[in-house]
């Protein structure tokens, strides 16, 4: 019996797809692939501001020009933690059904503001010694510190919200007449005033009793003890093997990654960026564009490896051919031709390397990066970046990363070498016995 046919492997389908499936999990994807283009962008900025720019300008003239990547920064990175409040607020009511995603949106941005702290302490141009000033929202709070409070009250505040809304004595029916944008706005009136009165309320005991704030808390308590466990080289080679292992019953990898590994390795990659931009030290190692470049060598498995090593050794015909039509798309990390055309689905005579190649990537990646071999990974780079080139951009520029990259996709092309010739024989005894039986 296969592995996919046995108890545990459909146990595991099972489990992996229900967890897939999951509302929230699904929500908070979706929000964070909806915004994904403004963090490539802010890398982007940080790319040229500390790199292009200071080839071309120096002095009063750099400031002056590196004035556009701060402000593209302050409208992304700064702002994170509002942006996912927003977006999990809207996608949460869409696949809820709900009738007014647009008004949750606006309700979990507003409901993650109210609990955030009216003082905050600001260090004023040309001084060392910080002020608290009242009545002004901070970057710290809106930023990248805060993703995981806008994640968690983005999630709070859109549910209560629907459920409130669902209460038809709390609903306001101005009649037909009324155009639909004012119909829907007065409909969910009272809901609003509920939601966010509650969420002041929570705000306002936290600061009278304990002159703290739910933001601060959930970044201390929860955000920085789950990311430290799940970012860290165990943890995300460990969820990164679970979630390749799907591919071997046909389900995309993303059921995990996208839900569990990757909205942690987006906070890691953004708070890199913002230290990068800011002149600090890089605080992760493991970040969304380490895993994409040593982990996704030409997709999920590192099957631009694979390639080559079909090339090199190869005898069967249709995977030579699968795999010269695969070449091109497997260059920008696209092999959904490989995964089906090869197949990789359902092969377990390739699963071993599929599985242990990249975590085997993002293990010598971690390791060069802390030993000091390689700069960390501070950009996030389009994940249909070619290799090479995506490691070069990702550390801002260092010819080291590609050494390092190189290193990974030999030891890639050696690990699948062996397993080639064993696909060939499993095929070619597949087909025998198929002529046979004819």
């Amino acid at each position: 019996m296969g592995l996919e046919n046995s108890k545990f492997g459909q146990a595991f389908v099972k489990f992996a797809v229900k967890l897939g499936d999951e509302i929230h999990l699904r929500s908070l994807r979706d929000a964070f692939a909806t915004i994904m283009p403004l963090y490539i962008l802010a890398g982007l900025a940080t790319l040229f501001n500390n790199t292009v720019f200071t080839w071309i300008f120096k002095g009063k003239t750099l400031l002056q020009v590196q004035y556009w990547g701060t402000m593209l920064s302050n409208a992304t990175l700064n702002v994170s933690s509002l942006l996912i409040a927003t977006m999990i607020g809207y996608f949460l009511a869409k696949n809820r059904g709900f009738n007014n995603p647009i008004a949750s949106a606006m309700v979990s941005m507003a409901a993650l503001i109210t609990m955030m702290p009216n003082t905050v302490s600001l260090i004023p141009t040309g001084s060392k010694k910080a002020i608290d000033v009242t009545g002004a929202l901070s970057f710290s709070n809106m930023g990248t510190t805060g993703m995981f409070a806008g994640i968690i009250i983005g999630l709070l505040a859109t549910e209560l919200f629907i459920w409130v809304s669902h209460i038809k004595h709390l609903q306001v029916h101005l009649g037909d007449q009324v155009p639909p944008a004012v119909g829907n706005s007065f409909n969910v009136l009272i809901p609003i005033i509920l939601v966010l009165s509650f969420f002041a309320f929570i705000s306002t005991v936290l600061f009278d009793t304990t002159s703290m704030n739910l933001i601060s808390l959930i970044t201390t308590f929860i955000q920085e003890p789950l990311r430290h466990i799940g970012t860290g080289v165990v943890g995300t080679i460990i969820i990164y093997t679970l979630a390749n292992l799907l591919w071997l019953f046909g389900i995309h990898f993303s059921v995990i990654y996208s839900s569990i590994l990757e909205p942690l390795l987006i906070i890691n990659i953004v708070q890199n960026t913002a230290a990068y931009s800011a002149g600090h030290a890089i605080p992760n190692v493991i970040n969304l564009s380490l895993v994409q470049s040593f982990g996704l060598i030409g997709g999920s498995g590192g099957t631009l490896c694979l390639l080559v090593a079909t090339f090199l050794v190869s005898r069967n015909k249709a995977a030579r051919n699968v795999s010269k039509l695969a070449a091109l798309p497997g260059v920008f990390n696209i092999n959904e031709p490989v995964i089906f055309g090869y197949p990789i689905v359902y092969n377990v005579s390739l699963i071993i390397p599929f599985i242990l190649l990249p975590s085997i990537g993002i293990f010598i990646a971690w390791l060069a990066t802390t030993l000091g071999w390689m700069s960390p990974m501070v950009i996030q780079v389009p994940w249909t970046t070619p290799v090479f080139m995506n490691a070069f951009l990702a550390t801002s520029g260092d010819w080291r990363s590609i050494v390092v990259q190189a290193v990974v996709v030999l030891i890639g092309i050696l690990l699948y070498i062996p397993f080639v010739k064993v696909n060939d024989n499993v095929v070619a005894r597949q087909a025998a016995e198929a002529a046979k039986e004819d």
